[in-house]
């Protein structure tokens, strides 16, 4: 690598993983660089919430190796952040906005330690670059769908990680709350901050992100988004299903003449 290359943040080698014998994952081998805001688009059951957790550690896997920042997970989980789906969260448990923001920091804090001042101004700090500061005493049951994806948003900003893993962070949000979102996953990325992100929307991901992984079970296409995101590529990943790909290729038709 030479000294004009990017670094590497998250390295995947020959990673497989079946559940009951059926691979979701197949032979993956890819290479994100460090900086980058990276989409994770396929099909449905493409395995693209399989890899989130595999990089993070939390499904067994038949084969691969995964390196954060040249080391195992092991040695970097305290400087990676991860945003689970909605629908993976028990939105009933009994703790405010604010409780849960701070979770985020327990690792610095420790289990069953107070939580101090300092802890609470950086939890509202976050909040604040979210934009629900206000919120900061309510329930998490009574929050909507887009608030509720910006109070783990801001969980994830609180632990000042490099590497963030987002798991659908648009789905069920408003415009004004996608919006929102892909702002500070920009500054983020302003700051060197690495950032991989399973989305579904193929109309927005040339818009939203500078790098891309296409996904089908194999990863059927990965890199900077101008030559990864193309009629080919996307024909590859998600098979006959041509409405679809004419409406975006259209779409990127239009936005190569608008530029």
């Amino acid at each position: 690598m030479t000294d004009n290359e990017p670094k590497t943040a998250i390295r995947i080698a020959d990673l497989t993983v079946a559940y009951q014998r059926k691979p979701v994952l197949w032979e993956i081998n890819l290479s994100i660089p460090q900086g980058a805001l990276v989409g994770l688009v396929g099909p449905n059951g493409a395995g693209k919430s399989t890899l989130i957790k595999s990089i993070m550690d939390m499904v067994p896997r038949i084969s691969g190796t995964i390196e954060i920042q040249g080391e195992p997970l092991a040695k970097q989980r305290q400087h990676i952040a991860y945003v689970p789906q909605r629908e993976s969260v028990d939105w009933d448990f009994p703790a405010t906005v604010l409780d849960v923001v701070t979770m985020g920091l327990y690792r610095e804090i420790g289990w069953f330690m107070p939580v101090r001042k300092e802890h609470h101004k950086r939890s509202m700090d976050a909040l604040e670059q979210v934009g629900i500061a206000e919120l900061a005493d309510r329930q998490i049951s009574q929050l909507s769908g887009g608030q509720q994806q910006r109070t783990f948003l801001a969980r994830a900003l609180v632990q000042s990680a490099n590497v963030f893993l987002m798991d659908e962070p648009f789905a069920a949000v408003d415009a004004a709350t996608e919006q929102s979102i892909i702002q500070v996953l920009r500054d983020q990325q302003s700051q060197g901050k690495t950032i991989l992100v399973v989305h579904h929307d193929l109309h927005t991901v040339p818009e939203y992100f500078d790098h891309l992984i296409l996904l089908n079970v194999r990863a059927v296409a990965w890199g900077e988004m101008q030559t990864t995101f193309t009629p080919e590529n996307l024909r590859r990943t998600y098979g006959g299903r041509l409405t679809l790909l004419e409406e975006v290729t259209e779409a990127m038709r239009r936005r190569s003449l608008s530029q």
